[in-house]
């Protein structure tokens, strides 16, 4: 498959606080004309920023995270993230983009 013929060139990370989630879900789904799916996976967070809101998560000392991963265009990302940022203005939510050099399916 040529570059030019691959509907999705980007993928954008999403990285949220576990009650974050279900709003981020639904802004998400909000915008067709830039997201026609996503996955969430739930994982934990370590580190620098790593805010810890639970006895659970301070006695573990890890917090509890969700990562939602959209594969999109890169010409809307930035739109995306400006309509997101504006729905949830909360610096716990961290994200990143990669490049996509393939996309398929196995039927």
């Amino acid at each position: 498959m040529a570059p030019s013929d691959m509907r999705h060139d980007c993928l954008l990370t999403l990285s949220l606080p576990r009650s974050l989630e279900e709003e981020l879900i639904d802004h998400l789904r909000e915008h067709p004309q830039w997201v026609d799916g996503f996955i969430s996976i739930s994982t934990e967070g370590f580190g620098v920023g790593t805010r810890l809101h639970t006895t659970i998560e301070q006695v573990r000392g890890r917090s509890l995270r969700t990562l939602m991963q959209v594969l999109m265009r890169q010409e809307h990302v930035e739109a995306l993230l400006a309509a997101l940022h504006q729905r949830v203005p909360s610096e716990e939510v961290a994200w990143w983009t990669a490049p996509v050099s393939g996309f398929g399916r196995f039927a």
